[in-house]
């Protein structure tokens, strides 16, 4: 009997090897039934939660861009009020309502939009430093 030997020349593989994990045929077909069992016991109890967390997942899902409208009239806002661009808590709620986007989407515009685009001036830098410092020495 020839022993045809694949991959390395030293402690090679025979081809008259077994090559399993050490679980015969006929458990390999029992295992699968009993995997095939365990699916179907699992998708009984959990199933009806299956569609609920699908549902849930593809609304965490990235949205993509605010509507055109929405968009304009944050930018309106932001044009009038280039120089200290930060809404108050009144400004957000009546942009909310009148885009029809959450006070989260609106947050989260105005944070990106300073990033993106709004430097203070070095006046105004200046100046915050001097109230904060001033603050915190009248504070001592």
């Amino acid at each position: 009997m020839g022993i045809a030997v694949t991959g390395l020349d030293d402690g090679g593989v025979s081809s008259d090897e077994d090559l399993s994990t050490g679980d015969g045929d006929g458990q390999d077909g029992q295992s699968k039934g009993e995997d095939r069992e365990l699916k179907d016991r699992l998708l009984r109890k959990f199933g009806s939660h299956i569609g609920t967390l699908k549902l849930e997942f593809s609304k965490k899902k990235k949205k993509g861009k605010l509507p055109k409208e929405a968009r304009q009239t944050l930018l309106q806002w932001w044009n009038v009020h280039y120089k200290w661009p930060y809404p108050t808590e009144a400004d957000k709620i009546e942009l909310a309502k009148s885009t029809g986007l959450d006070q989260k989407q609106i947050n989260n515009w105005f944070i990106n939009q300073r990033k993106r685009h709004w430097k203070p001036s070095e006046n105004m830098q200046f100046s915050m430093m001097e109230n904060l410092n001033g603050r915190f020495l009248g504070d001592e």
